[in-house]
């Protein structure tokens, strides 16, 4: 690739909500990767991770797709996993403050982070770093006179604070130090370019670009992901909407969440969580515009893409050939769990104790939703006896074959 195809794919998917700011951000890029090339070094890329939570989901893996395009353009890159970030919570897309973890919880998720992100990075050519390295040696003098270099009202116009100063909710000290930490991140490890998503815009532009130029640097260049909507299409992807896709999963619940995205969607999953080139995503589209192209048939090609990027080709092409077997075919899978029938178990028993619903509640409402099948006939009763043995259907994607 030249200088100006490296620019459109490094910018393809990035949204700053400023046309200037963004202009700005590709005029700076562009200035980095020529200065890279005259002087043969890689540009040093880094994206912070908290562990705030055990498992990663495809919208965590949006900054990740991005760091290993830069990494196939030959720069360094290092998955920075927040060990001291995440011990304060990062208030940046959060009406309240976030509860304040032990280091023992951030640890002990912190464990898997490295080895799912190399479902997307690539193992040798990925440095992994934790902030306490650094974060953890400043002392309290360290801290205020990185704080001489921001005033409370910056603070104060960012979104989520000023709605909750308009509300009279509380706006804790500790909060604004989130920003002081990881724009030290950037001075830490001299950073070239950091990437994040739009709630990161502060913490990037602001913060670490300012914490930078303080301390003698050449401030960072951001690359600010759009955030990936989820399952809905609608709000953001995450675990407390039910709206996920794992990455810890199978390739075949992969591809099956992605065919259940609406197609309003597909653009935004191509541009941030594919392969693709921006000629072949705008080809793409345009071919669904002109209704050359079904939309069934592209959201084929996006979900067998993202299943094929994190389970390998082989796993992708077989979860295809199961979804036109179970779903275009109107067939049940070859192979699915078993369960063998209780005396007296209800419906409601089989969907709980075979574990296709996570709870009563959720059992409940998959059955008022006429969600749940035995053989093709809809069960409309959570409290009645199950009926025979047979094929049980929960949802889309779960099936059981219930003995006796």
């Amino acid at each position: 690739m030249n200088i100006e195809q490296q620019v459109e794919l490094l910018m393809q998917g990035t949204e700053y909500g400023d046309d200037e700011l963004k202009k700005a951000m590709t005029a700076e890029l562009r200035e980095r990767l020529l200065l890279a090339r005259q002087e043969a070094r890689p540009l040093r890329v880094y994206c912070g991770y908290d562990p705030t939570s055990t498992d990663l989901h495809l919208g965590h893996t949006i900054t990740m797709r991005k760091l290993r395009q830069f990494q196939d353009l030959g720069h360094e890159v290092t998955f920075l996993i927040g060990s001291y970030t995440a011990l304060v919570g990062d208030p940046s897309d959060k009406n309240k403050a976030r509860p304040i973890l032990t280091q023992a919880q951030v640890d002990a998720n912190a464990k898997t982070y490295a080895d799912q992100a190399f479902r997307v990075l690539e193992r040798d050519k990925t440095k992994i770093r934790a902030n306490g390295e650094w974060l953890s040696e400043l002392s309290l003098v360290d801290l205020i006179r990185l704080g001489q270099n921001f005033t409370v009202q910056q603070f104060l116009t960012r979104d989520n604070f000023s709605n909750r100063l308009e509300k009279g909710e509380p706006i804790f000290l500790h909060e604004t130090f989130y920003a002081l930490m990881q724009g030290y991140d950037a001075v830490a490890m001299q950073t070239d370019v950091q990437v994040g998503g739009t709630d990161q815009l502060f913490n990037i532009i602001v913060a670490g670009r300012k914490l930078q130029e303080a301390l003698g640097q050449k401030p960072l260049v951001g690359i600010i992901t759009s955030i990936l909507p989820g399952t809905d299409g609608v709000q953001r992807m995450s675990k407390s909407t039910g709206n996920v896709i794992p990455i810890n999963t199978s390739a075949a619940d992969m591809y099956g969440k992605v065919m259940s995205i609406p197609d309003s969607a597909m653009g935004l999953y191509f541009r941030l969580a594919t392969r693709f080139l921006p000629a072949e995503i705008e080809s793409i589209e345009k071919s669904v515009a002109e209704g050359s192209a079904h939309p069934r048939d592209v959201k084929m090609k996006l979900a067998r893409e993202i299943a094929g990027i994190f389970y390998g080709e082989a796993e992708a092409d077989a979860a295809q050939k199961a979804f036109i077997h179970t779903f275009q075919q109107g067939q049940f899978p070859d192979e699915m769990p078993e369960y063998k029938l209780q005396p007296g178990e209800t419906v409601l028993d089989v969907l709980v104790n075979a574990k296709l619903a996570e709870s009563k509640s959720k059992a409940r409402g998959l059955i008022d939703q006429k969600g749940v099948r035995l053989d093709g006939e809809t069960l409309e009763r959570a409290d009645a006896p199950f009926p025979h043995a047979g094929v049980l259907q929960a949802g889309k994607r779960r099936f059981l074959r219930v003995t006796q």
